[in-house]
């Protein structure tokens, strides 16, 4: 087990790496930019030019932005000392993974067509394994217990056909897996960021839920344990108007994410807001740690950063191809 002390040289390294980052001013040009051609020339001058120039394609910038991600996490593994950290921001990848091939796999039985474009190499389990495992039914050798999830899964499908059971149940381990591997670390700021993304996941669940008309008995399962605030309390504010749930949650710091909830005439808008506001949230949690040159917080936060950024850059180019209006696209820029 590695102590904190372990983390100088990590810590000093991620600094170097942090001229990957773009500036604020690089958005701006961005946001200024006439159309999707002049964004991707604004680009291409940044780190993420030369996974453009592999492309060859303007419309392939998601693959280039994929890339940059990918060249991160392979850099950040060859000198962070707890590999835990980065299973943690790779998890959601692998969950991903699963949904898109078991998706293809149901729509294919029933006639229709798989998505394998829609695969990513960010998560911890090679893809071409992923793939070869779930379409055999050999999952023997799936990590991170995935052996036992994917067979489950299969099996609501075949006797329910709800594919809301079947993500619920993907989502349940992917977090149950984090707070696992978090749990396994002694870093108590790794611990917190977990249980905030927990929390965060029951707000943005009982926003989603709550606009379905979904009654308590029908949302339990959609929220998840391991959190700050228990999913009782959650679940209680399913009756209770959308404008008022930041008071009742007052006592816990994801209360924060409501702050604007008032402001919100329904909860459409509601979401769309929370989906930002959450994600500056969990970079507060993170940036405390900043400063600390021996916080091995600051692997989670590096790669945080380097998430975010990418989510920023795929808002404003699929905006701008698609000619939005600039104000909008910058409500929905995070941490910038």
């Amino acid at each position: 087990m590695t102590c904190s002390v372990d983390y100088g040289y990590t810590v000093s390294r991620l600094r170097g790496m942090e001229n990957r980052l773009l500036e604020p001013g690089v958005f701006q040009r961005l946001m200024d930019s006439d159309d999707l051609s002049s964004a991707i020339r604004v680009l291409s001058e940044t780190p993420y030019g030369k996974w453009i120039l592999e492309q060859q394609s303007e419309e392939k910038f998601d693959k280039a932005i994929e890339s940059e991600l990918l060249y991160i996490y392979s850099e950040t593994e060859r000198f962070v000392p707890d590999p835990g950290l980065y299973f943690i921001c790779r998890l959601p990848y692998d969950i991903h993974n699963i949904k898109v091939l078991l998706k293809g796999i149901f729509n294919q039985k029933e006639g229709g067509k798989r998505r394998m474009d829609l695969l990513t190499g960010l998560g911890n389990m090679p893809v071409d394994e992923m793939v070869m495992a779930i379409e055999s039914e050999d999952y023997r050798l799936m990590p991170f217990g995935f052996h036992r999830t994917v067979p489950e899964c299969v099996s609501i499908w075949d006797q329910s056909h709800d594919i809301l059971q079947v993500e619920r149940v993907l989502d349940e381990a992917l977090f149950s897996l984090q707070v696992k591997i978090a749990g396994e670390m002694p870093f108590e700021g790794v611990r917190l960021f977990v249980r905030s993304r927990i929390d965060a996941e029951n707000i943005r669940n009982l926003a989603r839920l709550k606009r379905m008309g979904f009654e308590s008995p029908q949302a339990a399962p959609f929220f998840h344990n391991g959190g700050s605030v228990p999913v009782e309390k959650v679940l209680s504010l399913l009756n209770e108007p959308f404008e008022g749930w930041e008071r009742f949650l007052s006592f816990a710091d994801v209360s924060r994410t409501l702050s604007s909830a008032q402001e919100h005439t329904g909860l459409d808008s509601l979401i769309v807001d929370l989906e930002r506001s959450i994600d500056d949230f969990l970079s507060g949690i993170l940036a405390k740690f900043k400063y600390s040159a021996f916080a091995p917080e600051n692997v989670l936060h590096f790669l945080w950063l380097k998430e975010i950024e990418a989510k920023n850059l795929r808002i404003l180019l699929v905006g701008i191809g698609n000619g939005a209006d600039r104000s909008v696209l910058r409500r929905l820029l995070r941490n910038v």
